[in-house]
């Protein structure tokens, strides 16, 4: 009998992860199926009793999820401990296990291209659970501080504390007061903002030449938030 698997979230249809999870099970002759499969935000606890009724093997999880997931939880691994978030769950016979892959996610393009986060000053848009681990891979790295932008002040003051309980100076600002870019040595967006080709959430006026600009949305590839800092770089 083939195994089930899935990526949920809300929304899902930009996710690559059927096409390439489908891919890779063809390839590799696996008897294997891999959806999309929407849950929006608030029924979250009814979506995974429906994905444990039809024996999913496993699923995957992306925005708006990745923190709440973890109270529906039976086991987890030493990353989500550490993060707070998931992204990773293996289900054994209703038993969830949850990891976080994000972290290693994250920092993987990074390294690829010897680009080093030791000693810089980093801006971070989004405190969700990509955010997360985000924060916690840039304090593994050694960056010198990070400044976190969010439209809700709440969420980005947790994650300084966050932050600053694994060693990393923070600070807290709103995406809408964020300026002297000139600043930064690396600025991220973690949030959902260009999944839909919304507006960039900051101009990038002022941002210095060498300045590494991340955008954890992969789809559109080219996000309005990477067109403008390909405009200023």
């Amino acid at each position: 009998m083939g195994k089930s698997f899935a990526v949920i979230g809300d929304p899902i249809d930009h996710s690559l992860s059927p096409n390439i999870h489908s891919a890779a099970f063809r390839e590799l002759n696996l008897d294997s199926s891999y959806i999309g499969y929407r849950i929006p935000k608030g029924e979250l606890e009814g979506g995974i009793e429906g994905l444990k009724k039809i024996k999913i093997n496993g699923f995957n999880i992306t925005i708006p999820h990745k923190i709440e997931m973890m109270k529906y939880l039976d086991k987890i691994d030493e990353s989500c401990s550490i993060i707070g978030a998931v992204n990773t769950v293996v289900n054994n016979d209703g038993v969830l296990k949850g990891y976080n892959t994000d972290m290693d996610g994250f920092l993987e393009p990074l390294k690829k291209r010897n680009v080093s986060i030791q000693n810089s000053k980093v801006l971070l848009i989004g405190a969700g659970g990509a955010a997360r681990a985000i924060v916690a891979g840039i304090a593994k790295e050694k960056a010198k501080s990070i400044d976190i932008a969010n439209r809700t002040i709440e969420n980005a003051n947790n994650l300084s504390e966050f932050a600053q309980k694994i060693g990393l100076s923070a600070n807290v600002k709103k995406i809408e007061d964020v300026d002297n870019l000139e600043n930064y040595d690396i600025i991220i967006n973690a949030t959902s903002i260009g999944l839909k080709n919304e507006k960039s959430p900051i101009s990038f006026e002022g941002m210095k030449e060498k300045t590494i600009v991340y955008d954890i949305v992969y789809a559109p590839m080219n996000t309005d938030f990477i067109k403008k800092a390909k405009e200023k770089n």
